[in-house]
Parts: structure tokens; sequence; C-alpha cells
């Protein structure tokens, strides 16, 4: 069932179109991720379904309501992650829970609150005590106070290191494990991977496409990258260039110093057939990798420009 249509969307800025025509629908409990460029107009699509932004043109859809005729009734459904600015620093956060629950009919209780954003041991400290994840998680919490049904996440691990970006996935899944349905941009693309039902690649203020993380990867291409490097170095790695580039299963191959790469749709028949000939010729493989595609590789590939966090 769709809890969110989007038809159509246009929205300029002066003489700059950052949105010229975007166009999708959200399932109940998906995580749908929006990914793309700087400058792509993720942030400028995602504020016109929050409702912060006017479209110049286009629909948006929650269900059977709109902006237009159900404004009040879509806050209560929709939960929006706030900037860090929006919190109290002098207050706690269970206090910023507190304070913020006051704004809703209803409000799912601070407790709970705590524990899913993992802030509980935390609870008594000031915000400007927190660490960048921590007050993070704690945005994630605000935006959960009124337990709603759909939650916006814009760009929630940005500048977050490793161990607290974990965290930030974990409440994520946490959230569809409990029925919601979540609308992410980010600028990660394992994150979009590992995290995302779908994946909708926008640039230039248009979507390129939508489909699942694995469903793009095997548009892209069904071959696999085959990495040996050789302890017999240049040489070894030169004949072994040569016998790969004989085997039908292999599409290409490129050979830098003693390391050999090709390209494969079978690369567990072309390793055997591989690992043969070295046995044979009595050389020595220090370390064989197979690299699958990305969703890295999909986004250069659609959008011809190189991914930077």
């Amino acid at each position: 069932m769709n809890v969110l249509e989007v038809k159509n969307l246009q929205k300029s800025f002066g003489s700059i179109r950052a949105v010229q025509d975007i166009s999708f629908s959200v399932e109940a409990g998906e995580v749908f991720t929006i990914i793309g460029p700087n400058g792509a107009g993720k942030t400028t699509t995602l504020e016109m379904i929050e409702g912060l932004v006017t479209p110049d043109h286009g629909e948006i859809h929650f269900g059977e309501m709109n902006w237009g005729h159900h404004a009040v009734a879509i806050k209560m459904k929709i939960g929006v992650q706030p900037q860090s600015s929006a919190m109290f620093d002098l207050l706690t956060p269970e206090e910023n829970l507190d304070l913020f629950a006051t704004f809703y009919e209803k409000a799912r209780p601070t407790a709970e609150i705590l524990e899913l954003i993992n802030l509980t041991e935390h609870r008594k400290n000031q915000v400007k005590k927190l660490s960048g994840g921590q007050r993070q998680r704690l945005a994630i919490g605000l935006a959960m106070i009124s337990d709603p049904d759909i939650i916006f996440l814009d760009e929630p691990t940005t500048g977050l290191d490793p161990q607290a970006r974990r965290h930030i996935w974990d409440i994520i899944l946490e959230l569809k494990k409990l029925g919601k349905t979540t609308i992410l941009t980010t600028h990660y693309m394992e994150e979009a991977e590992k995290l995302s039902d779908r994946v909708c690649i926008v640039d230039q203020g248009n979507i390129v496409t939508i489909d699942t993380p694995s469903a793009l990867i095997e548009k892209l291409t069904k071959e696999r990258e085959v990495r040996l490097s050789f302890l017999d170095g240049e040489k070894a790695a030169e004949e072994g260039a040569i016998f790969a580039d004989n085997l039908n299963s292999v599409a290409r191959t490129e050979r830098e110093g003693a390391v050999l790469k090709l390209w494969t749709i079978k690369p567990e028949d072309t390793l055997l057939e591989l690992f043969k000939f070295t046995k044979e010729k009595e050389f020595q493989v220090e370390q064989v990798s197979i690299r699958e595609m990305s969703l890295e590789d999909v986004f250069i590939a659609f959008t011809g420009k190189e991914w930077r966090d």
C-alpha cells in the first residue's frame, strides 16, 4: 500500500531549477532512500514533501490527504528529524523529548524513545555535553516522539565516525521492525545499499532510476571483478593474463605490475581454471579477491559522476 505519492514536483529558485520533474511513490514499511550528487535536488524534494517548501508545480499525497486540505492531520502522521539547532542545549535528552511531546495530541513515552535511540544512560546529561552521534540519535528521537507512521531523515549520519554511523543504522532498522516508513537521504553509498528497500537516484532535478539496490546492480552487469596478485612478479601476472584472455568466461583483463585483474560472468569457474594454470606453472598467488559490483558503480554508470562523500 502506498503511503506517499509524489507527482511531477518542480521547484525553482530564481533562475535555478532545483527540481525539474520528480515523481515516485513509497510503500508502507519500507526504507526509501534518495541519493544524488550535491545540488541534485534531494533536500529540496524532501522539504517539499515535508511541507517546509511550497512546490511550483506538482502534487504530494499521503494516502487521501494533501497539504492543501489536511496540513494538521499530515503533521500528526509524519516525523521530521530536526536540525541540531532546534534542540535546547541546556536541557537534557529526556527534557527535550518531554517538551516536544507537548506539541502533539498523542506522544510515544519518552522512556521508550530513549531506549530505542540508546540514550537511556545519558538521559540526564545536558544536550551540549553529548557527542555528535548522540545528538543525531536524539534528533531521530525527536522525530519519533509523536509516534509517526512516516519518518524523514535528511543525511542523518553525515560527519559521524563509523561507529556512530552504525548506531544510526541500528535505529533505522529497528524503525523498520516497528512497521515505520523511513524516507532517507544520504551521502554514503554503503549506507543506502545496506538499509534501503528501494533507492531513488536523482541528478539535476530529475529521477535517473528507482529500484532495489540488488536489482540496480544486476541491471548494470553480471560481470564480477577478480583480482590476483603474484609473488612471482610481473612475468607471472603477464602469463596469467595471456591465459585468462583465452578463457570463454573472461570478458577482459588488465595487468598492473604483479597484479592481474579480470572480469568474468563465472568467477568460480574462472578461478578454478586459473589455479590449475598457476599450479602447473608453479606460480605463487599471494592474494585473491572477488569484487561484487556496488551501488557506487550503479551511481557512476547512471550519472557519469564520481561519488564523493
